[in-house]
C-alpha cells in the first residue's frame, strides 16, 4: 500500500521526508511535487529502481529519463563535458524548470538515456525536489509521475487516481502550478536546440544564449 506523506508546502518537514529519503534509497519510488506537476523518483543510480519507474508508467525503455541534481556542481559527474553555452544557461535558469541534454558519462545508465548517449539534467526550483536529491546524495529520476502518455498530474490525489498503490510513497503537497512541462533544450548541439518548449519560453533562452556572442 502507499505511503501518503501530507507536507506543508510554507514548512518542508525534515522527519517525515526522511522517511521519503530512506525508501528512495532502499530501491523504492517516491510520487513527489515539482515547479510544475509531480514527478516520479528512484535513485538513478540504482538500476532495479529505475527499472521500477518504467515498469509504473507503462513507458517504452527506448524513452530517456531524465534527472534532478541538488546543485549545478552535482552535473559533473554524469556528463562528458559541460560546453559553454550550457554554463551559461544553468547560471541563469536554475534552479528552475529548464531541462539540459549532455553527452552523459559513461557511468550513466542506458536505462536513462535510452541508448542515446545523452542524458537530460536539472535543478529544481521546488524545496522537496532538491531535498530528495540531497537525501540521497545523488541523481534523482524526473519523469512526469502518470502513465506513459497521460495527462500530468496537479495533485498528490491525482496521482493516487493514475498510478494506484504502485508508487511506494506519494509526498502530497497540496498542488502543483501546472501549465507546462520544463523546457527541454539539447546543449549537445551548436547552436543549442529547444526540442520542447515549456515553462522557460523560446524568447527568453534566445535572450539568455545571445551574451555567448557579446
Amino acid at each position: 500500500m502507499t505511503l501518503r506523506l501530507k507536507i506543508d508546502p510554507g514548512k518542508i518537514d525534515g522527519e517525515k521526508l526522511a522517511e521519503a529519503v530512506r525508501i528512495l534509497r532502499e530501491g523504492g519510488v517516491v510520487a513527489f511535487p515539482t515547479e510544475t506537476f509531480y514527478g516520479l523518483g528512484a535513485d538513478a543510480r540504482n538500476e532495479t529502481a529505475v527499472e521500477k519507474i518504467f515498469r509504473i508508467k507503462g513507458r517504452d525503455f527506448r524513452n530517456p529519463i531524465a534527472l534532478i541534481v541538488t546543485e549545478e556542481k552535482d552535473v559533473i559527474p554524469l556528463v562528458e563535458e559541460i560546453p559553454s553555452a550550457a554554463t551559461l544557461l544553468m547560471k541563469t535558469f536554475w534552479p528552475g524548470p529548464l531541462t539540459l541534454i549532455f553527452r552523459a558519462a559513461p557511468p550513466v545508465s542506458s536505462r536513462l538515456t535510452g541508448g542515446t548517449g545523452k542524458i537530460g539534467i536539472r535543478v529544481s526550483s521546488h524545496p522537496i525536489a532538491r531535498f530528495l536529491a540531497a537525501g540521497i546524495t545523488g541523481p534523482l529520476t524526473a519523469t512526469s509521475a502518470n502513465p506513459s502518455g497521460g495527462q500530468e498530474c496537479i495533485s498528490a490525489d491525482a496521482v493516487i487516481r493514475a498510478l494506484d498503490d504502485l508508487p511506494d510513497v506519494v509526498i502530497d503537497c497540496g498542488t502543483t502550478p501546472g501549465g507546462r512541462g520544463s523546457t527541454i533544450l539539447d546543449a549537445t548541439l551548436f547552436p543549442p536546440r529547444i526540442l520542447r518548449e515549456g515553462a522557460i519560453p523560446h524568447g527568453l533562452i534566445v535572450k539568455a544564449l545571445s551574451r555567448t556572442e557579446d
